[in-house]
C-alpha cells in the first residue's frame, strides 16, 4: 500500500502505519501524480480532510493545480475536489468510494445513543434538517446549529466544531441541537460527512444536547468511543434516512470495482 500524505494536514503517525509513504505539500498536484505513477497506482482512495479555507492560505499551487483553479468558475468543495478527481481519472488513476474500508463506521437509521432526542430537540432537528438540506444543495456547508427552532449558526469553510463554538458564543448557554447532512447527490469518493470524538467534546462544552446525522452517509470515527462519550455527556444522537436522490455513480457503481493493494491516496 502506498500513501501520499499532505504535510500541512496529515498526522506524522502515518509513518508507523504505512509501508511506503510520500510527503507532499498542499498544492503539489503534479508531484503527487508523478508519485502515484511511480508507485503503479491505478486505484486510489481519498482519506481525511483538507480544509476548504486553505485556498486562502499562503500555500502556492504548482502549475497543474494553478491551471485547474483558474479553469473553475466556482471554488466550492465539489468543484475543487471534483476537478482534482477528473485530473486523476485523466491520468489513469481511478478514485473509488472513500468509505470502501469503513463500512462499520457508517451508522444505520435510528437512535444510536441510550436516549433519543426529546420533543424540544426533535423539533429543532426537524427544522435543522430542512435548513441543512438547503445548505447542502448549494454545496456551502454540511452543518447547522439550532436553538428553539431558530438557526443560530451555518457552516461555511470553518468546519463543524468551529460552527458549534460560534453558536455557543451567540446563545450564551442556551441548549443547542447540531444537524449534519450529506449533499443531495453525495459523491462518496470525497467530502463524506465525518463526526469524531472532538465534536462530541465541543458539543458538551457548548451545551449542544442532540446531534442528527444522515444514516449510511456519515462516518463516525472511533464509533464505539464516540457513542460512549455521547452517552456519558447525555447527548442524543439519531441517524436519519438521507435524501431520496441517488448517490452518484462514482459511489454506487464505481466503488464496487474494489480497491487493489497499491491504491491508497492518504490526505490526512
Amino acid at each position: 500500500m502506498a500513501v501520499i500524505a499532505i504535510k500541512e494536514e496529515a498526522s506524522p503517525e502515518l509513518e508507523r502505519a504505512a509501508r511506503r509513504i510520500h510527503w507532499v505539500s498542499l498544492g503539489e498536484l503534479s508531484h503527487t501524480i508523478e508519485l502515484l505513477h511511480q508507485e503503479g497506482v491505478k486505484q486510489a482512495v481519498m482519506a481525511g480532510q483538507v480544509k476548504h479555507n486553505k485556498i486562502f492560505s499562503s500555500i502556492r499551487p504548482d502549475w497543474k493545480l494553478a491551471k485547474l483553479l483558474m479553469s473553475l468558475s466556482r471554488k466550492n468543495t465539489d468543484s475543487l475536489i471534483g476537478a482534482v478527481a477528473r485530473v486523476l481519472e485523466d491520468e489513469g488513476i481511478h478514485l473509488v468510494d472513500s468509505t470502501a474500508f469503513l463500512r462499520p463506521l457508517l451508522p444505520e437509521k435510528g437512535v444510536l445513543t441510550r436516549r433519543a432526542p426529546n420533543s424540544d430537540e426533535a423539533a429543532d432537528i426537524a427544522y435543522g434538517r430542512e435548513v441543512a438540506h438547503r445548505l447542502a444543495e448549494i454545496d456551502l456547508g454540511q452543518t447547522v446549529v439550532i436553538s428553539d427552532c431558530a438557526c443560530v449558526a451555518v457552516e461555511a469553510m470553518e468546519g463543524t466544531d468551529e460552527t458549534i463554538e460560534r453558536a455557543a458564543r451567540l446563545t450564551n448557554g442556551k441548549r443547542l441541537a447540531v444537524v449534519k447532512v450529506s449533499k443531495p447527490s453525495q459523491d462518496m469518493r470525497f467530502d463524506v460527512p465525518v463526526v469524531g470524538l472532538k465534536t462530541i467534546e465541543v458539543m458538551q462544552r457548548s451545551h449542544a444536547t442532540a446531534l442528527a446525522i444522515d444514516a449510511g452517509r456519515t462516518l463516525l470515527l472511533d464509533r464505539e468511543k464516540l457513542i460512549g462519550a455521547a452517552n456519558e455527556a447525555g447527548i442524543a444522537i439519531e441517524a436519519f434516512p438521507a435524501d431520496a436522490e441517488k448517490i452518484t455513480e462514482s459511489a454506487s457503481e464505481k466503488g464496487k470495482a474494489g480497491v487493489s493493494e497499491k491504491s491508497v491516496l492518504g490526505k490526512g
